[in-house]
């Protein structure tokens, strides 16, 4: 893992930083712990460990935002984005952060969070992620006789994996862990992945495997009195032990602990931060800011697929007399609020009969009340779940309510970020289980499809198969029909009119307006484009 570091140190970092601020590691220097502690510390890429315990428990959401004295960040939530192929544009950067006990890791990232220039940011404690201890490790552990500074105490299994989909931009789930009783709570954080990802912990470089997830690895060096201090002021106030308790533990497990597995990963470290100093902040934010320069999506959407034939999975409601009558009423800009939504609500009930007779059915025979047979049909799914994004699209779920019986409801809130012009996911509730589920996605307007393209991405990433989502739109403009289709081709596209174009501010001509804004009776900015469920609260 550290071959290659003194080219890649070259080239990040320049010109380097004060010597007394931050040291870096190159390959000749050398610390001086046996050989041995090493490799029990970083086992080989070949063992196998225990497989962990499983647990099932409700999920819990992440707090959203983490407000600093300049600005917001998202904790939580998808930030930008997916390609015109509808792939990952760039993994997540991992920041690892090494170190003792109360060094300060917690401070560090903080320092570095705020100090970004990046709106996505995800903090993840190893602190999460120790086991679920048995009835007499739990009995141990009440009486300070269990060693919580061993990478045994880790589920490792877990970390690595977690960290895996965070870097792809996977939604997870996340343990919540008691200290005072020493076991997981039934509930869990549910968090996306990030631009960048800070994973803090006293074993962050304690295994191979977890070592080539981290594009930079910390240590946070800080003196074990100081450190002793911090421990003592955190477990009495924090966590209700006492005073012998604590002086006890770290006699017997974390002092021992600290000189066997934990300092002999300073070797591994890019990085090295005496006692908290704020030198490697500038370090590290020099490095990210040029990371992060991805050009943005709506350029390359509206480049592609120009000119190509509509797509096969395009379904358009029939161009009746009636529906025609609809759309001219609805795209009148002298409707009346009352009549746009009168007949929206008509034109979405039609769209929703439309999208069911595309999902699967199966032949089934009846008796009917003369004792006679009939060859019907009925559908052969396990359920059916409505996903509205967010606001313009929850308007449709009434219409799919009362057609479909019993039928789950999930939301997704997707804003446009108002200086990249990119989507970002901000929200969303989704039903259990909804990877076994046709999922109807309903937003009320498409002009890039970037939005709807980020919404089906959440429901692959929960697992939601391609050719179970169908996409519903009232209107929608060529672009974002190619657009959609191209990335995903195996998911339905269903609406009752296709436009062929779209302005310069992506609104769709000729177009519906702001759809929201009429429904609901809002107004909003002249410069929003049709999909103003992407900008909406």
């Amino acid at each position: 893992a550290c071959s290659a570091y003194p080219q890649c140190i070259a080239r990040l970092f320049s010109p380097p930083p004060p010597a007394s601020d931050v040291f870096l590691r190159h390959k000749s220097w050398r610390f001086s712990s046996s050989t041995q502690s090493l490799d029990r510390l970083l086992p080989a890429v070949g063992i196998k460990r225990s497989p962990r315990r499983r647990t099932t428990s409700q999920c819990k959401s992440e707090p959203p935002l983490l407000r600093t004295s300049k600005r917001t960040i998202y904790t939580a939530g998808r930030p930008p984005w997916y390609n015109e192929h509808g792939t990952q544009s760039k993994e997540a950067f991992v920041i690892g952060l090494g170190g003792g006990s109360a060094s300060g890791k917690t401070t560090v990232a903080r320092m570095i969070i705020e100090a970004l220039d990046v709106p996505w940011v995800v903090l993840l404690s190893m602190d999460s992620f120790y086991k679920v201890l048995t009835k007499q490790q739990q009995e141990r552990a009440a009486s300070n006789d269990y060693n919580f500074d061993h990478p045994d105490a880790f589920d490792f299994d877990l970390i690595i994996c977690t960290l895996k989909k965070l870097k792809q931009g996977k939604s997870v789930k996340i343990p919540i862990y008691d200290f005072t009783t020493h076991s997981r709570k039934k509930e869990w954080k549910t968090l996306y992945g990030a631009n960048v990802i800070i994973f803090e912990g006293i074993m962050a470089f304690a295994d191979k495997e977890l070592l080539k997830l981290l594009d930079m690895k910390i240590f946070v060096d800080t003196d074990s009195d100081i450190r002793l201090v911090r421990r003592l002021r955190r477990d009495i106030s924090e966590r209700g032990r006492e005073i012998e308790g604590v002086i006890k533990q770290y006699n017997k497990f974390v002092k021992p602990a600290f000189d066997q597995y934990i300092q002999p990963t300073m070797r591994v470290a890019d990085i090295v931060v005496p006692r908290g100093t704020r030198g490697t902040v500038k370090i590290v934010i020099n490095h990210l800011h040029s990371t992060f320069n991805v050009p943005g999506t709506l350029s390359a959407l509206a480049s592609a697929h120009q000119c190509h034939p509509l797509p096969k999975t395009l379904s358009v409601l029939k161009n009746t007399p009636q529906v025609r009558g609809m759309h001219t009423i609805i795209r009148n800009k002298d409707t009346s609020r009352d009549e746009f939504i009168f007949y929206s609500k008509r034109l979405m009930r039609l769209l929703i009969e439309h999208a069911l007779s595309s999902l699967p059915f199966q032949s089934c025979t009846v008796q009917t009340p003369q004792g006679h047979d009939y060859e019907g049909r009925m559908y052969s799914g396990k359920q059916i779940t409505g996903v509205s994004i967010l606001r313009a699209g929850e308007t449709m779920e009434p219409a799919l309510r009362a057609v479909c019986k019993d039928v789950r409801i999930g939301t997704i809130l997707i804003q446009t970020n108002s200086y990249t012009g990119e989507p970002e996911l901000h929200y969303l509730r989704l039903p259990k289980d909804i990877s076994e589920d046709h999922v109807i996605l309903m937003d009320c307007t498409v002009s890039t499809g970037a939005a709807a393209m980020m919404a089906v991405r959440v429901l692959l990433d929960h697992d939601v198969p391609e050719d179970k989502i169908f996409l519903l739109s009232l209107l929608m403009a060529e672009m974002g029909v190619h657009s959609v289709a191209y990335a995903f081709p195996q998911v339905k596209i269903i609406t009752t009119a296709v436009d062929k174009k779209v302005n310069d501010l992506f609104r769709i001509i000729p177009g519906i307006g702001n759809f929201g804004d009429r429904y609901f009776g809002t107004d909003g900015p002249q410069e929003w484009s049709d999909e103003e469920d992407t900008l909406s609260t």
